[in-house]
């Protein structure tokens, strides 16, 4: 882990009342409304047919549907086509820049969401989704830069206050790290990620006993998620309970048999385990610990008091965390679509719509 430095935190005195993250406002515009008219305006490719040239609309709408599908190269190609024609649209660029990220293409996708931000200075997505691509990238400084600049405008959006987190988190600040994941469950106490990311720090910083009361309640929210059970497999396994964290990893394995990392953690307790005792773990007690915990965390950040300021949007982050040697647990960190060593940080992706 990098030396930690010190990094100025946020001012937290303002209260500000937000809306919704997924308010109309804050969401990719349809076809017809992005391009500015009543009706969809095409860009063309062009294909060849019996030795003619044939134009082939290409819309906002078509470029957006290849990437729900998943075809995310595709959606590349044909929102740099619709970016080439219109290029004013500020959420054609972003869209270009998921698009790329999600293709592989780092840097085209942080090309893409810097040419948001010259239309649109305060576009909130393109500033954290470019800050991922910066965590990505190694950059932490960089990506915390753009993450203080949407906090300045929305200190209340619990995305950008687990990017911070991440953020500090790269650059060596713990507490800090900590401290940002507190304020991200004091603004969205089911806020899952956060949990899962705060115990895997306290993982990585051998504090598996701190982890194990978030872990619990991350996986009582989110009862299939095999991240989260393996996580908390290995939380309780370097806690000095085996048979509970051999629980832990197997239901991991039940819910995603092709899971390596918690098969081979279940061997190698399995193996270890002997005639070892291991006492009894209550996840029930550990996760109303845990909500306890964070009734004082919103009585400590008053600003986060209403509900109405709770971001839905997932957003996929990750913290790397250095990987373990061959005789320690796999962690799944902040991050739930990367399965890494001890796994990263994260929390999800891009919009608003859409949770893992």
């Amino acid at each position: 882990m990098a030396p930690a430095r010190i990094v100025p935190s946020l001012g937290w005195g303002v209260l500000i009342s937000l809306a919704s993250a997924c308010s109309r406002s804050d969401q990719p515009k349809t076809t017809s409304e992005s391009a500015g008219g009543s009706t969809p305006v095409a860009v063309t490719t062009e294909t060849a047919s019996a030795g003619t040239v044939t134009t082939v609309p290409v819309s906002y709408e078509s470029a957006e549907s290849a990437f729900r599908s998943g075809n995310y190269q595709e959606a590349t190609r044909l929102f740099s086509s619709y970016t080439e024609h219109n290029p004013e649209n500020a959420w054609g660029f972003y869209m270009l820049g998921l698009s790329a990220w999600k293709a592989g293409e780092p840097g085209q996708a942080l090309e893409a969401f810097d040419r948001t931000l010259t239309l649109d200075p305060t576009h909130r997505k393109s500033l954290f989704n470019s800050s991922r691509v910066l965590l990505d990238a190694g950059r932490p400084g960089e990506a915390l830069q753009r993450v203080e600049r949407a906090l300045t405008t929305e200190p209340l959006s619990n995305e950008g206050l687990r990017l911070l987190g991440r953020a500090k988190y790269q650059l060596g600040s713990v507490d800090d790290a900590i401290e940002a994941y507190h304020r991200a469950l004091a603004v969205d106490e089911r806020d899952v990620w956060s949990m899962n990311n705060l115990g895997v720090i306290y993982i990585d910083q051998g504090r598996s006993a701190e982890a194990l009361p978030p872990l619990a309640r991350a996986v009582e929210i989110r009862n299939n998620s095999p991240v989260f059970q393996n996580n908390l497999g290995t939380a309780l396994e370097r806690a000095g309970h085996p048979v509970e964290a051999a629980k832990a990893y197997e239901a991991a394995i039940g819910m995603d048999s092709t899971y390596q990392k918690a098969s081979i953690s279940l061997a190698r307790v399995t193996a270890q385990q002997g005639g070892l005792e291991s006492e009894p773990v209550d996840l029930g007690a550990l996760s109303a610990q845990f909500q306890s915990e964070m009734a004082t965390w919103r009585g400590s950040f008053p600003m986060a008091d209403s509900t109405e300021t709770r971001d839905s949007s997932v957003t996929a982050d990750s913290i790397s965390v250095p990987a373990p040697d061959s005789g320690v647990s796999q962690i799944e960190g902040l991050s739930d679509s990367t399965k890494a060593s001890v796994e990263s940080v994260s929390d999800t992706l891009e919009d608003c719509a859409q949770e893992d």
